[in-house]
């Protein structure tokens, strides 16, 4: 009899074991599917130098540079310009106006490709247009790193590298070191660049951030021409090395 009693539980329990298998995988539960999120686009223009250079040797300097973007994380259309005007005389430089599509290659590196302007204006004016192709991104220790091949409409080749570190004295006090260089591998005399290293700039600003989007700052720059384009300096009785003192403020929206 005791027999009997447990062949039946054990027959029950396949029973009900098999039925529970054959239910369907959601167990008569509503759900609910998952829609892919939408990409997110959003931007910000950053006015990394806005700079009166104080007098010295009869100028008066206003440089300035700026990068803007919009798009998302992987995918961007960027736009970012550098010069100097100079005030007194009215003549200036525009060192650099891009217009570029960067795409996310690794965490933090985007490589990038566009289009760009340089050109000289005043009493004697002369301009190029580029293709760009170039690399952005954040180096190993936080150092932030701008670098591009340019080729002209004229056949000229130029490449240009930019560094530069934030070193946090407090949470509002910043100090920026900053390097930069052109190499031409072509003269172009009429824009005053010699073929090889063009120059090196070495600048240190000092910013107090008041808001993380609004940071007056003082710096101190050398500047020194090398090679070819110091010989059409000398040639145009310009200066092949100086030492500037600034003040700007640094902004972003």
């Amino acid at each position: 009899m005791i027999i009997c009693r447990i062949l039946s539980i054990v027959i029950m329990t396949g029973v009900l074991v098999s039925g529970a298998f054959a239910q369907p995988a959601n167990n008569g539960c509503k759900t609910f599917p998952v829609k892919p999120m939408k990409p997110m686009y959003y931007g910000q223009l950053l006015f990394d130098r806005l700079e009166y250079v104080l007098e010295k040797d009869n100028r008066k300097n206003f440089d300035y540079e700026f990068t803007g973007w919009y798009g998302g994380d992987h995918q961007r259309v960027w736009i970012e310009g550098e010069g100097v005007h100079e005030t007194k005389t009215g003549d200036g430089e525009v060192e650099r106006l891009d217009v570029m599509y960067g795409k996310l290659i690794s965490p933090f590196w985007d490589v990038r490709l566009g289009v760009g302007y340089k050109g000289v204006y005043g009493e004697n004016s002369e301009d190029r247009v580029f293709g760009v192709v170039g690399f952005k991104g954040l180096a190993p220790y936080l150092f932030e790193i701008d670098t591009n091949l340019r080729v002209s409409n004229e056949g000229e080749v130029l490449a240009d590298f930019e560094a530069e570190y934030d070193l946090l004295l407090t949470q509002r006090l910043v100090l920026q070191p900053r390097l930069d260089t052109l190499v031409a591998f072509n003269k172009i005399e009429e824009m005053g660049i010699g073929t090889g290293v063009n120059s090196v700039n070495i600048s240190f600003r000092l910013r107090y951030e008041i808001r993380r989007e609004f940071a007056p700052y003082v710096g101190v720059s050398w500047h020194k021409k090398f090679a070819g384009t110091a010989s059409i300096a000398d040639k145009e009785g310009e200066p092949t090395e100086s030492t500037d003192i600034f003040v700007g403020v640094r902004m972003w929206f």
